[in-house]
């Protein structure tokens, strides 16, 4: 378990006038107590901290969160933790209400009588949202191996390939260099359907004349990389050359700004108010970028409707695109590592404009 972060919830929960706080989100779990597995939520108090699974884990419990009390239960977690002395003599209890049921919570109210149970938002999250040395070091890796995948997948992207084709093998090279596993499921995205933000993969065969953007991320040790790039195929139409332009350039200014103490909403509004001068106002559809860690998509949320300031030592992406129905889109996206005067780019793959 890691003792700095439970000590920084153990202050959130004296805050809260909390006796004990439930963590329910499988990344909440690992975040804390290191624990992986599939079933599982942790009870942090003032004096213990303890993991409840099933017995497919005993082994990787032991494991994985040493320091951990550890409480293996035949039923489910909840009815488990309501039916064991777990809570005894603690008057206020916290949970996380974005990821506790209403029938878990009745199944804690119903087996434990006299606790107050509090609901609470992203308590967690909140504490995550400032990453450790080792934490980063994860991200560094993933980023490295998702460069080294952007690398060599980008020589096979050519007229007649599949976009299905170009998605397996990237999953293969994440693989292949040491990745647990795809951060999510890549987008391959060529020419009309590059104006899909979130396109997947399809059968669809790339053409020469069009742009494919390429999204994808790998895990390791539980932390995600996020990389997208956009590349030509042959020679493409002017129009979508100053798309990239407009999109290159507001990415630059937006990364140039980036630093610790400043609103998310302003990084937003940088990238958001280029795009827009070079036209393209409308066809900005979506944030500029999110925190970035055990999670894909986790706090900080980089957008025009944020209400946070950015911290040095979190993670975001940045990532403003532009989606034209009918033409196709064009998406730069980069990890950075903000800091008290700047932030470090982690992503190192080329983004010039690139036709191959």
């Amino acid at each position: 378990m890691n003792r700095r972060r439970i000590a920084r919830l153990r202050e959130r929960m004296t805050q809260l006038a909390l006796d004990s706080f439930i963590v329910s989100s499988l990344h909440g779990v690992r975040y804390l107590t290191g624990f992986s597995g599939s079933s599982g939520l942790c009870v942090v108090r003032k004096r213990d901290i303890s993991l409840l699974t099933d017995s497919r884990y005993v082994l990787q419990a032991k494991a994985e969160a040493a320091g951990c009390k550890r409480l293996i239960v035949s039923s489910d977690l909840f009815e488990g933790l309501a039916q064991s002395n777990l809570l005894k003599g603690d008057s206020n209890v916290g949970f996380d209400s974005n990821s506790v049921t209403y029938m878990q919570y009745r199944t804690l109210r119903k087996h434990a009588q006299g606790v107050s149970f509090v609901p609470t938002s992203g308590v967690v999250e909140a504490i995550a949202v400032v990453k450790d040395k080792q934490e980063v070091e994860s991200i560094r890796t993933a980023v490295r191996i998702s460069d080294r995948v952007f690398e060599e997948v980008v020589r096979q992207i050519k007229p007649g390939v599949a976009e299905l084709d170009i998605a397996a093998e990237i999953c293969s090279l994440h693989r292949k260099y040491g990745a647990q596993k795809d951060a999510f499921e890549p987008i391959v995205a060529s020419g009309e359907r590059g104006a899909f933000p979130h396109a997947r993969a399809s059968s669809k065969r790339i053409k020469r004349g069009e742009m494919v953007t390429l999204d994808f991320g790998c895990t390791v040790n539980g932390y995600n990389s996020d990389l997208t790039r956009t590349v030509a195929v042959g020679k493409v139409p002017a129009q979508v050359r100053k798309m990239y332009d407009a999109v290159l350039s507001a990415q630059n200014e937006a990364i140039g700004a980036a630093c610790d103490g400043m609103w998310a909403k302003d990084l937003d509004g940088i990238a958001r108010r280029r795009i827009a001068r070079e036209g393209y106002r409308k066809y900005f559809n979506h944030s500029l970028g999110h925190g970035l860690g055990l999670l894909v998509h986790e706090r900080p949320r980089v957008s025009f409707l944020s209400k946070e300031r950015l911290s040095a030592g979190s993670v975001i992406t940045i990532e403003p695109g532009v989606y034209i129905p009918g033409v196709g889109g064009v998406r730069i996206e980069d990890d950075v590592l903000l800091t008290r005067y700047g932030c470090e780019v982690l992503t190192s793959a080329p983004k010039e404009f690139m036709a191959v």
